[in-house]
């Protein structure tokens, strides 16, 4: 019976019918899907994206590659979850590497026209390093079509025109005309609504907690106290116009991480489309709270404290903010805060432990150097901690931008991309 037993087994290892032990023995490596995660960072910078269109844009692109390679039938080589967009199934002889760089081909040049010509020659060369036959050109045509579809899908999604939202007056109110406010009615990638995580108000003016945190941005944020230390933490993490924006940054620590856990091609797309399904959507919420309170920066609110009728302010009519700017939109929530919430939360549960040190270097890194974190939420705290340092918003918006990150993006890791049999994986780990 023994010798019976063997003779199959040895069959079916010669007929390569067994499944593989690993989806790493199997897969390729996720190269290109850090190349093209490189590129529209890149395109971030040059098209002086907002964080809004950033976060729309990456989503996108890391949404397509997913459906592309999870689309196509492993026959075991890694686990089938469900789709983000597009629902399959594709060709089961296609390349998933051909698929990824083809969809990620397609979304590119849809969003960002005025380079399509890099986005064709580095397709091109990526194609190059595939064997050419009939699975690279079915994994063409699937990568194709799935970007195809997910350029569709999102082409009506409410992120245009751009609509603006007129200052206002009085004490507690944002004064100046913001835009980009439409992005409150986005329609979502990962949650259901993200409406229900917009925020409620923030602490009264005339409440302790509000005199609190005023004090504290007063003293931390001016710009006529010297503190090279705050100012150097607020620019590192500051990320203007012209910079791959605070979801970005977050790109680039996943794609570190992706590299440093050696991620197989499926694992190292599901990580990106979670992550920023989950950025794209935390924006949504983020404006939409912004939209509602339209609360004043503090260098609105410390020089005009004196109408503010709260007894512990006490106003300061030629405070700056160490940032040298105001902010452009409401105070009230921090989006660097919800950005850094949410994304902590997707990989720290991605990978099933915060502790993933990684080192990084900023677009806004002053003289590019780099810094080193133990963990996700240990870069979060300090990049919502360095807007307080620039005097760009309250402790108290921190903490709520950190919440509302983390609340998205538990929704999203709870019901997207999951297995579709067997476990769930819903619960405080869902791989």
């Amino acid at each position: 019976m023994k010798k019976i037993i063997y003779v199959v087994v040895v069959m079916l290892l010669g007929a390569g019918l067994t499944t593989p032990a690993s989806a790493d023995a199997v897969l390729p490596r996720p190269d290109s899907v850090e190349e093209w995660n490189q590129l529209a960072l890149n395109a971030v910078r040059l098209r002086r994206a907002t964080d809004a269109d950033a976060a729309r844009l990456y989503a996108m692109l890391n949404v397509a590659v997913y459906d592309a390679v999870n689309g196509i039938p492993s026959r075991g080589a890694h686990p089938a979850r469900t789709p983000a967009m597009v629902p399959g199934p594709g060709p089961r002889d296609g390349d998933v590497r051909a698929a990824a760089v083809s969809a990620a081909h397609t979304v590119m040049a849809a969003l960002d026209p005025d380079r399509v010509a890099l986005y064709d020659a580095t397709l091109a060369a990526d194609l190059a390093r595939i064997r050419a036959g009939q699975r690279r050109d079915a994994g063409v045509r699937w990568g194709r079509s799935v970007g195809q579809q997910v350029v569709a899908a999102r082409a009506d999604d409410g992120s245009t025109p751009v609509q603006t939202q007129p200052g206002g007056t009085g004490p507690g109110i944002f004064p100046a005309t913001w835009s980009g406010v439409q992005y409150r009615n986005v329609r979502p990638f990962g949650v259901v609504d993200a409406a229900r995580y917009v925020m409620g108000p923030p602490p009264a003016l005339d409440s302790l907690d509000y005199a609190a945190a005023f004090a504290e941005v007063a003293l931390l944020g001016n710009a006529a106290v010297p503190a090279p230390d705050k100012l150097a933490t607020f620019q590192y993490w500051s990320l203007p116009a012209g910079s791959d924006q605070p979801p970005g940054e977050w790109v680039k620590i996943a794609l570190l991480a992706v590299d440093s856990r050696d991620l197989a091609l499926d694992s190292a797309t599901r990580l990106l489309a979670l992550l920023t399904m989950a950025l794209a959507d935390t924006t949504v919420a983020t404006v939409g709270t912004k939209f509602a309170h339209r609360h004043w920066r503090p260098a609105h609110a410390i020089p005009q404290a004196d109408l503010d009728g709260n007894p512990y302010t006490v106003a300061d009519a030629g405070w700056l903010p160490r940032a040298g700017t105001p902010g452009s939109s409401p105070e009230w929530v921090s989006g660097h805060s919800s950005y850094s919430g949410s994304a902590a939360t997707v990989l720290s549960g991605f990978f099933c432990t915060d502790a993933v040190p990684f080192t990084l270097v900023t677009d806004s890194a002053p003289n590019a150097e780099a810094r080193s974190y133990s963990g996700f939420t240990a870069a979060a705290a300090e990049a919502g901690r360095s807007r307080v340092f620039g005097g760009q918003h309250f402790e108290f918006s921190n903490q709520a931008g950190l919440a509302l990150g983390r609340g998205v993006a538990g929704e999203v890791l709870a019901t997207r991309l999951l297995l579709r049999t067997g476990d769930t994986h819903v619960g405080s780990c869902p791989r």
